[in-house]
Formats: C-alpha cells, structure tokens, sequence
C-alpha cells in the first residue's frame, strides 16, 4: 500500500516536499516513481529511483526536482523547487519491480495522488 502526502497551494517560486510511505512488501526491493496529471491531460512522468539508487529525471523538472529515498522509513520524497504554475498537478506515486521506471505502465502498485496547485 502507498500512501502519498504533502501536496498544497503554494506561490509560484515556493517549494514543497511529497512522501509516499510504502507499506507491505520489501521496500527496499522497489523502484520508485512520481508522476503526475494536471486537469485535462494525460498522466505524465515526473521522476524516479530504482532500488539501486539510479536516478531519473523528466526534462520539465530536472534541476528544481530532487527525488530521494530512505529504506529505514520506507519511504520515497519528491522535493520540488522553483514550482511554476504549470506543474499544478494531483501527483502519484508508484512501485514496481522491474522494468522501465520513465513509464507509468508496468507500475505495481500506486499510492492515491496528493494535489498540488501552484499560483501566479
């Protein structure tokens, strides 16, 4: 079971930082990954970190985004920085095993998305 957290409104330039709590399974054992899907479109890719530590990044973010994990907490965080209005977004996260990590299909398990608006 994933259980995301930490959306909100913030002001365009502020940060905020998500979580999803893994329960069940080895978390250890799972990559990670964070989409997300504004009103209107299509879910997207966002980042992602397997299990061994490798990192993935979708152009939009990368450089504002930062998506890290800690075992011990069975959890995976998504700092995000410099959020602009077009990353108003309900964001999910996922687990799976194997596979590719860019693309929401193949994904395990999903956690129910946390909302996050950005104002001008």
């Amino acid at each position: 079971q994933l259980q995301a957290y930490g959306g909100g409104l913030v002001q365009a330039g502020g940060s905020l930082r998500l979580s999803c709590a893994v329960s069940g399974g080895t978390f250890s054992s799972y990559s990670m990954g964070w989409f997300r899907q504004a009103p209107g479109k299509e879910r997207e890719f966002v980042a992602a970190i397997s299990w061994s530590g490798r990192i993935y990044y979708a152009d939009s973010v990368k450089g504002r985004f930062t998506i890290s994990r800690d075992n011990a907490e069975n959890t995976v965080y998504l700092q995000m920085n410099s959020l602009k209005p077009e990353d108003t977004a309900v964001y999910y996260c996922a687990a799976r095993y194997y596979g590719a990590l860019t693309t929401q299909y193949g994904y395990d398990y999903w956690g129910q998305g946390t909302l996050v608006t950005v104002s001008s």
